[in-house]
């Protein structure tokens, strides 16, 4: 709004045009200093922010900037595609992490019922030979356990 039709003609060139070549300047300035999930979720605080500067750009342009608003923010097709990639790497991060945790329990509630069973650790040594001998390597190694070498029978 012109609140002084003198200064506006006499302080500014073209007013109209200026304050718009203004606008998109301190938009582009306030957007730099904010990340994206900021622009995406902030645009009444952008919106306040760019008021406050244009008002006090234009004063003496006689103007008086009453509102900006920022009715939508459009990003380019690649960077939606990056932001998506960038969404679904984190998804796979955190099912990663959930299971890399289970298996976790798992393994320590698998050891707990070894160390408590001796036949269970025997189960567990004839699995682990069977997975050996299904690989087609050339050399084999069985390895005795101590009491098979030492002769100790029960």
């Amino acid at each position: 709004r012109v609140n002084d039709p003198v200064a506006s003609v006499a302080n500014v060139t073209n007013a109209d045009y200026s304050t718009r070549l203004l606008a998109q300047t301190t938009l582009r300035n306030v957007l730099g200093t904010k990340n994206m999930s900021e622009v995406l979720s902030d645009r009444e605080g952008i919106s306040q922010s760019m008021q406050m500067t244009l008002d006090e750009a234009t004063d003496s342009w006689g103007i008086k900037v009453e509102r900006v608003e920022i009715k939508d923010v459009k990003l380019p097709k690649q960077l939606q595609r990056a932001m998506a990639a960038e969404a679904e790497a984190a998804r796979e991060a955190r099912a990663k992490v959930i299971a890399a945790e289970g298996a976790s329990r798992a393994l320590k509630e698998a050891s707990l019922v070894i160390s408590e069973s001796p036949s269970a650790l025997q189960l567990r040594y004839l699995q682990t030979l069977n997975t050996i001998a299904a690989e087609k390597n050339s050399t084999i190694i069985f390895p005795l356990p101590m009491d098979v070498i030492n002769g100790d029978k029960e």
